[in-house]
């Protein structure tokens, strides 16, 4: 087999005649970009806005070099515990050896990527073992690059699939299933909906209220579809209880609507199951998986629909195409790197493992809670989804302060966790995540082969951090700031 190395690029004709080529960096280049010129390319080209909220959290600073299991490794050798997970995409941990093996087989052996024209073998086993991890009849598998693009799929499966010519969405408050254009008309965010002109057909209801649900549903019969997270990521690691699931099951049953359940981030056994709503005993019509679908190195999101379900919708001839793959849903070295990190994720046991761990790291944080309760307001969550909600500012301060601060806790919701964020990245060297919705919640979804050391490294330097007061929090963001 050819080293690839040293495979020469074809020769070419010296005397064709073409474009000049620009001042392009290579690969090495930009391996070896310093931290302050990736800074600038990132304000010049990327987001100077984005870089205002990295400078404030001094994730500036940071240049990875290297990441392995549970940690990044910085341009200066140190370590750094992933408690972020990249919002849940890092099930197998960074770089999970067996990952890198199978994608080195694929590129080894010059396997086919794009496979259009022709069935592929990888996308086609993808989607059986999908099949497979799903319970009921959800069987018949969509596949694209991200989760916005999986509950697309998932949404328009849906809606064709109704019956109903007017059909109108039910969604809910706080909730999160994307940024591009449909999905956004259901995502309960006026930051990130901006002013785009957004479908007309969806109603909002509070999330975990059978009651306002029925009421929505028993109210226009032309509601044919509820769109729900079964654990709202960006509204704050927020969880309903088995009634509510079981309940929006046997109201949809009912009244023939179709029910798509997002867990694009609480799937894949983040929660202790392969999907939450097992948690529950219910099935959806309709899921959406992505994030560690693609074991932490490739983009891959799916739809996952009841058969029953997906022919309604697309399944004649003169329908099959209305939404089939699209270019790069199913590549080739994509499916091999998620075929790859199924079985690893059920070889190492890792979902027992989250739900285990998951309990170790929620009964700490309970404790620490306990310690400090002016400073944490709730632990909830399950598995390795936690979320950690801190009082508004004023509620951590001498009682004398809290009155005066307390007219600006609306303003200074999310400064809290930022600065706790912030110190804990500058000394201790874990990294955690923040929440969209409720900006006083840091949010902890670690790769699931963490294990009870890095929970109480973790833990250990959250309480010593809290242990040092507001005051000295507060003083040493400050200074980190201007130094």
């Amino acid at each position: 087999m050819l080293d690839r190395a040293t495979v020469e690029a074809p020769s070419l004709d010296i005397n064709r005649t073409g474009p000049k080529k620009p001042d392009l960096l290579t690969v090495e280049d930009a391996k070896a970009l310093d931290v302050k010129t990736m800074a600038d390319l990132f304000k010049d080209h990327i987001n100077p806005g984005q870089y205002h909220f990295m400078k404030l959290l001094g994730f500036h600073k940071v240049k990875v070099e290297t990441a392995e299991g549970m940690y990044y490794t910085d341009q200066n050798g140190r370590k750094i515990l992933d408690f972020f997970g990249g919002f849940g995409s890092l099930a197998q941990g960074h770089n999970h050896p067996r990952v890198i093996a199978a994608r080195q087989r694929f590129q080894d052996e010059n396997r086919h990527e794009i496979a259009i024209a022709f069935m592929s073998q990888y996308a086609s086993a993808l989607a059986k073992n999908l099949a497979a991890c799903s319970p009921g009849d959800l069987d018949m598998v969509f596949l694209g690059s991200t989760g916005s693009e999986a509950m697309e799929a998932a949404v328009k499966v849906a809606e064709r699939a109704s019956g109903r010519k007017n059909c109108k969405i039910v969604h809910a408050e706080n909730s999160f299933h994307g940024k591009s254009k449909g999905v956004l008309s259901i995502t309960d965010s006026p930051l990130y909906q901006g002013e785009f002109k957004l479908t007309g057909n969806t109603y909002k209801v509070p999330f975990a209220d059978l009651g306002a649900l029925k009421r929505v549903i028993e109210n226009d019969s032309d509601i044919g579809v509820v769109v729900l997270e079964t654990v709202q990521g960006g509204g704050g690691i927020v969880t309903a209880p088995t009634t509510y699931w079981q309940g929006v099951r046997a109201l949809c049953d009912k009244h023939n609507v179709l029910w798509v359940a997002d867990e694009v981030q609480c799937g894949y056994g983040r929660t202790g199951k392969f999907y939450a709503f097992e948690h529950h005993g219910v099935v959806p019509d309709v899921t959406a998986l992505a994030k560690s679908l693609g074991a932490g190195k490739a983009p891959v999101g799916a739809m996952i629909a009841k058969r029953e379900v997906y022919m309604k919708a697309y399944g004649t001839p003169k329908t099959a195409m209305i939404h089939a793959q699209a270019t790069f849903g199913g590549i080739g070295e994509a499916c091999v790197t998620a075929i790859e990190g199924l079985n690893v994720l059920y070889d190492e046991d890792l979902i027992g493992n989250s739900a285990e761990t998951g309990a170790y790291l929620k009964k700490r944080l309970e404790d620490i809670q306990a310690k400090y309760p002016k400073i944490i307001k709730e632990v909830r969550g399950q598995g390795l989804m936690i979320g950690l909600e801190f009082q508004d500012f004023s509620q951590t301060l001498p009682f004398a302060l809290r009155p005066m601060v307390a007219l600006l806790d609306d303003k200074l919701k999310g400064s809290l966790s930022g600065f706790i964020g912030a110190a804990l990245l500058r000394d201790y060297g874990i990294l955690v995540a923040f929440t969209e919705y409720n900006r006083n919640v840091i949010r902890l979804e670690p790769p699931l082969i963490c294990d009870e050391s890095h929970v109480d490294t973790f833990c250990d330097a959250l309480d010593d951090l809290l242990g040092k007061g507001i005051v000295s929090i507060v003083k040493n963001f400050v200074q980190s700031q201007v130094s």
